[in-house]
């Protein structure tokens, strides 16, 4: 197949890239490099398949034209993190929310056969019920989760008027090789990483109790091959291991010291969402464990040595709006 991914130098969209070179297809690249990273493709650099190509989602007249003749689209290019979201939430509705009325309408013209959304389990907000349902309230509580609702709105509403073949993916805590590295402070994986190598505690939030459904960068990307794979459409699914791990957990498999920071506002205690939907209509399941994928994590540490050591301090000021607007 012929195929584009948006934001395919970013974390999960390089790995994605990568899997689908050696399934044998074709890939065009599309990223403005504000989250991704053009390392994050520099092993790929000799594959005549692959083509990359420095444009931004937001400008409709700068992506069109990539879009002629491609099968299947996954859109994964989007602004991260919540802190930013809420500092500048415009600057994320035009990434978010017009960046994928965008893509949505330039796959529409040029017909293509699959549209796989990145959605985001954060749209669920503090869930009332466990594990939580695709049919369970969106109730997102910062501007990130909103704009990825919105867009998955988007894609659906398109494949409703347009007969665009949509499926999304709600994505929950996707760890692995080449997380994010920027000087935002974000997911705990890149946060605790660097600290590992920088040799200072570990930041937790809370008494570390809380549970997150932490899944394979490796795994995810085998959900969305299987959808782009079916003929399923206008269907959204729950990407995860169903297996929540408490944050306590991920520093007992790292191993170091612990220096806890207040719990903050908005946040779930536990995110377990259900599977069921999408083991049985895409026969997906994870394959990584817990266990095994932090030891991978480990042996590729290198990876973070340029990353931003985050001290309680350091988390404190980078917070700041965070229990400003979201403290009740």
């Amino acid at each position: 197949m012929k195929c584009l991914v948006t934001g395919g130098a970013g974390f999960i969209g390089s790995h994605l890239t990568e899997r689908l070179l050696a399934d044998g297809h074709s890939v065009t690249v599309l990223d403005n490099f504000s989250n991704g990273r053009i390392e994050n493709l520099t092993h790929l650099k000799e594959n005549t398949a692959l083509h990359v190509e420095r444009v931004d989602v937001s400008s409709y007249e700068s992506i069109a034209p990539f879009f002629d003749g491609v099968d299947w689209v996954f859109h994964l290019a989007a602004l991260a993190d919540i802190v930013p979201s809420i500092v500048e939430p415009l600057t994320y509705f035009r990434s978010n929310v017009d960046g994928t009325a965008n893509v949505l309408e330039a796959s529409r013209k040029a017909g293509v056969k699959r549209f796989v959304y990145t959605a985001s389990g954060s749209c669920y907000g503090i869930p009332d019920i466990f594990p939580t349902p695709e049919d369970a309230p969106m109730r997102p509580e910062y501007p990130y989760a909103l704009t990825k609702m919105m867009g998955e709105q988007l894609a659906m509403h398109w494949g409703k008027v347009y007969s665009l073949p949509v499926v999304s993916l709600r994505l929950g805590n996707v760890y692995g090789p080449r997380s994010r590295t920027s000087g935002t402070y974000g997911a705990v994986f890149g946060v605790f990483l660097a600290q590992k190598l920088a040799g200072k505690p570990y930041t937790v939030v809370g008494d570390g109790t809380q549970m997150r459904d932490f899944t394979f960068v490796t795994d995810v990307v085998s959900a969305f091959v299987a959808a782009a794979k079916s003929d399923i459409v206008q269907e959204s699914f729950n990407v995860a291991t169903g297996k929540p791990q408490s944050v306590n957990r991920l520093v007992e498999l790292l191993g170091g010291e612990v220096t806890y920071i207040p719990k903050r506002p908005g946040e779930p205690d536990k995110t377990h969402v259900e599977t069921k939907k999408i083991h049985d209509m895409l026969g997906w399941e994870p394959k990584v464990s817990f266990e095994e994928g932090v030891k991978i994590l480990v042996d590729h540490i290198d990876y973070w040595r340029q990353a931003p050591v985050w001290t309680p301090d350091a988390i404190r000021e980078s917070t700041a709006d965070w229990f400003k607007y979201l403290a009740k």
